[in-house]
């Protein structure tokens, strides 16, 4: 199955990349002291990957972060430009573009409609574990910290994760109520 990019595609990845944006403008929380913040961003990122399918899905988050990247202050607490790239929090900026994803592979992995659990599974697994198992290594070696130090202080991160996981879970099952042609086209919509 070959990728639309049709003027509708890159606008759908548009308001994706917006949306990713926009989940950045309540700022960063700190955790615990950590040198990564806690962001909503994640909400955008796993629901890109459940309503636009995997290709278009990762596809908004690489166009974020393409403006990120030439000094676009479209990350919490308003941070933008190369720098982020290399900084803490670097892997799991990277860890997006996979998590998305993965988030839109294991949607899109049946030709039925979006279920709970298969959008709790593509959240959990492809927004979650996926970002965490790139962006933690990145973390411990930009800090200087051991590896399990590193990944027990991220553990900081998981309620919120999970919270931003049932949040995609409930907006995803209303969307495909109210639009389904909101979504991948790849999803048919069976009664």
């Amino acid at each position: 199955m070959g990728v639309s990019t049709g003027p509708g595609s890159l606008t759908r990845v548009a308001v994706f990349a917006a949306l990713i944006a926009v989940l950045g403008i309540p700022g960063a929380i700190p955790a615990f002291g950590g040198a990564v913040p806690i962001t909503a961003q994640t909400l955008g990122v796993m629901l890109a990957g459940v309503v636009l399918g995997p290709w278009r899905g990762a596809g908004a988050v690489v166009l974020v972060e393409v403006l990120v990247a030439f000094g676009l202050p479209l990350l919490s607490g308003g941070r933008g430009g190369a720098g982020v790239f290399v900084g803490p929090s670097a892997g799991y900026l990277f860890g997006w573009i996979v998590g998305a994803f993965v988030v839109g592979a294991i949607m899109y992995a049946g030709p039925v409609r979006p279920t709970w659990w298969r959008t709790a599974l593509a959240c959990v697994v492809g927004g979650i574990l996926v970002i965490y198992a790139v962006g933690i290594p990145v973390q411990s070696l930009v800090t200087g910290l051991p590896l399990g130090p590193t990944a027990l202080s991220s553990l900081a991160f998981l309620p919120g994760d999970l919270i931003k996981a049932v949040v995609t879970v409930g907006i995803a099952l209303a969307l495909w109520k109210a639009y389904p042609k909101a979504f991948h086209r790849g999803v048919r919509r069976s009664t």
